[in-house]
């Protein structure tokens, strides 16, 4: 089974992150197995507490495991060191957070075009770059517009822009519909089915079924824990969602 699973674009074996909390030895993963394909948009679902931010944390080379593997595109995630892995991060990544984490002083254009700054880019190719990313994403009439001044999902697409502005081959979204109404939610996931069909590939961590009606493959995790779609179903209510094409 695990030889299969190297065959994916992103792909984890066996993969485990302990640790102390006090007197406690905390297994916030336990041994989790999955593959992803190039261009799949895969969700992992989970309540709080599951796991599920720290999966996508030692995916996204935020994290270090106890132990297992992580393989994205053909790269040993877990052996690089500091300058690789933040090539990797800046190279090959899109995040997208839960609660936006944009600079509360700039404008929509200049968040978006902020991680340009690092890779020694020019102001007015920055620019440039970080409109066609905001059009991108519905936001032509945003861009002078600061965070204060735009809705809970007009904040969530600026950071899907941001997160586009390098090309990254893959999109990490953390719970991006959690602090979202029902209206807004239902457009970021149409967001980011709109980038799976431009070819990302989209890993999204959330406790949001909705999610699952969109996605072409998911994970179910529990107490750190991977466990099959019926057994998720016994623990926690699943609604169907319509409204994503």
């Amino acid at each position: 089974m695990a030889a299969n699973m190297q065959d994916g674009f992103v792909s984890t074996t066996d993969l485990k992150k302990h640790y102390r909390m006090g007197e406690m030895d905390v297994r916030a993963l336990d041994g989790i197995t999955l593959r992803i394909e190039k261009g799949a948009f895969m969700v992992i679902m989970g309540p709080s507490g599951s796991g599920k931010s720290t999966l996508l944390n030692l995916i996204g080379g935020l994290d270090w495991p106890t132990s297992g593997s992580i393989r994205v595109d053909d790269e040993e995630i877990a052996a690089l060191d500091e300058n690789a892995l933040a090539a990797y991060r800046r190279n090959k990544l899109g995040f997208v957070f839960q609660s936006f984490n944009l600079v509360s002083s700039m404008t929509a254009e200049e968040n978006v075009g902020f991680p340009l700054r690092f890779s020694g880019i020019k102001s007015s190719v920055r620019k440039a770059r970080a409109r066609e990313k905001l059009e991108q994403v519905g936001l032509a009439d945003r861009f002078n517009h600061k965070p204060t001044e735009l809705s809970g999902g007009q904040q969530q697409r600026v950071a899907i822009a941001r997160a586009l502005i390098n090309n990254p081959a893959l999109i990490l979204a953390d719970e991006p519909t959690g602090n979202l109404d029902t209206s807004s939610g239902t457009a970021i996931m149409q967001a980011l089915v709109d980038l799976q069909r431009a070819g990302k590939t989209i890993l999204v961590a959330t406790h949001d079924p909705r999610m699952l009606t969109i996605a072409s493959d998911s994970i179910f995790l529990l107490d750190g824990k991977q466990v099959s779609e019926a057994q998720y179903r016994e623990t926690i209510e699943i609604k169907t969602w319509e409204g994503v094409e």
